[in-house]
């Protein structure tokens, strides 16, 4: 029997904006009596692509196109894309939410959604009535829903309110008790949506674990949307990249992420016409040589910014960097303040030394500003990007630290 518990084949969804008719009743029950026969909508137009960057001239939007991807048992997804890329409107269509416009889907269990705040929730009955009621709509008995209730109860940490109407909930406890019922009612696939960012960090961590655990000791089946890419990176075996409506790729989770993280669209800027810039910027070695790839552990290292000024600054400037790993996370900043006002046209050279002993094998990329109280003279998303190969005896011995840096501090033994 095949592993395959989510197969979707060439999904698309048409949303019209506006008035949502034809805007003669003629033509709507033309439209009706052409979906009962099973027929093409006669009156569904091309559209266009969700794009947000471009203003639309069609009425219509495809927020999914030709969508087709596989799942197996036991997998956890990730689903990675900017906002309005089309991730929750694929969530709501493997729910069963809202009708795709074409294509199909097949599911394989019982699924499981926690696509916003409440969702499944009646907001006039309690927080014990809303397992129950959950419970029922996943197809388990009564006896079932009890033998997890207070494991349920546990994990969500609502005790006290157990038996108060959840419209008296906050957000966060409204999704510590949705969370606990969609992962301890025993699904066979799980959905859920960036409405974990509600809760809090301790609670988010306890959620993340939990959908681990699930996976690999219940293989039980993930799909995970979040913007956290630290926690797609944690949790998700395999990922998938929506872009206007379209996937674009269907990876590991790693080099799904580092695609992700590299086509995304810099925010860069520069202002007064260049009067000073960046012109070069490299790490070089204790010798002076310029490199790309930091490979020593006892080697020293330093950034060097080199700069251009056009025109005299009569103020003093401040040049900072902030270092980025590949998941988009900021490590560290460093900046100075310098004095460009002597310096009336040419370059001026700056440096200072990498923390490289603390970065963990990886890429980076630097970014970097020029600018003072009155303005921003030149910034940059990427001005530098470069690889770590650094060896650590733990890596070595194949066992990967937690963290995004590495303490080497030296340790005593009494």
């Amino acid at each position: 029997m095949s592993d395959v518990v989510i197969k979707v084949e060439n999904l698309s969804k048409l949303y019209q904006l506006g008035e949502i008719s034809t805007g003669t009743l003629s033509r709507d029950l033309t439209r009706w009596w052409a979906g009962v026969r099973g027929r093409e909508d006669p009156y569904q137009k091309i559209g266009q692509a969700n794009d947000r960057a471009t203003k639309g001239t069609s009425d219509f939007v495809w927020a999914l196109q030709d969508i087709s991807f596989e799942v197996k048992k036991g997998e956890i997804l990730g689903i990675i894309g900017r906002n309005g890329a089309g991730k929750s409107t694929l969530l709501k269509i493997l729910s069963r939410v809202t009708k795709p416009t074409t294509g199909r889907i097949r599911v394989r269990g019982r699924m499981a959604s926690l696509l916003e705040v409440g969702t499944g929730f009646h907001p006039e009955l309690t927080g014990r009535e809303n397992i129950f009621l959950n419970g029922a709509i996943l197809g388990m008995r009564k006896d079932e829903i009890r033998r997890k209730l207070d494991e349920i109860v546990d994990f969500a940490g609502v005790d006290r309110y157990l038996d108060t109407p959840v419209r008296r909930y906050s957000s966060g406890m409204y999704v510590r008790l949705a969370f606990a019922v969609a992962a301890h009612l025993e699904p066979e696939i799980l959905v859920v949506d960036e409405v974990l960012a509600v809760g809090d960090a301790e609670f988010q961590k306890k959620c993340l674990g939990k959908m681990k655990d699930v996976s690999e000791n219940d293989g039980r089946t993930v799909l995970f949307v979040s913007h956290n890419m630290e926690s797609i990176r944690e949790l998700c075996s395999s990922a998938v990249i929506l872009d206007n409506g379209q996937l674009t790729l269907r990876d590991s989770v790693e080099r799904a992420l580092f695609k992700y993280i590299k086509r995304t669209p810099p925010s860069s800027f520069s202002s007064n016409d260049g009067a000073i810039r960046f012109e070069k910027v490299m790490i070089t070695n204790g010798k002076g040589v310029e490199l790309d790839q930091l490979n020593e552990i006892n080697e020293s290292y330093r950034i060097h910014f080199i700069v251009r000024i056009d025109s005299p600054i009569q103020q003093q400037v401040v040049l900072g960097y902030t270092l980025f790993n590949e998941y988009d996370t900021a490590l560290f900043s460093s900046s100075t303040l310098y004095s460009f006002e002597n310096i009336r046209k040419g370059f001026s050279h700056l440096s200072t030394s990498i923390p490289h002993e603390h970065l963990m094998p990886g890429k980076y990329r630097v970014e970097g500003a020029l600018y003072n109280n009155l303005e921003c003279f030149d910034q940059h998303d990427q001005l530098l990007s470069f690889d770590v190969a650094i060896s650590d005896p733990l890596l070595a011995k194949g066992i990967k630290p937690c963290g995004i840096i590495i303490n080497r501090a030296e340790w005593d033994y009494i």
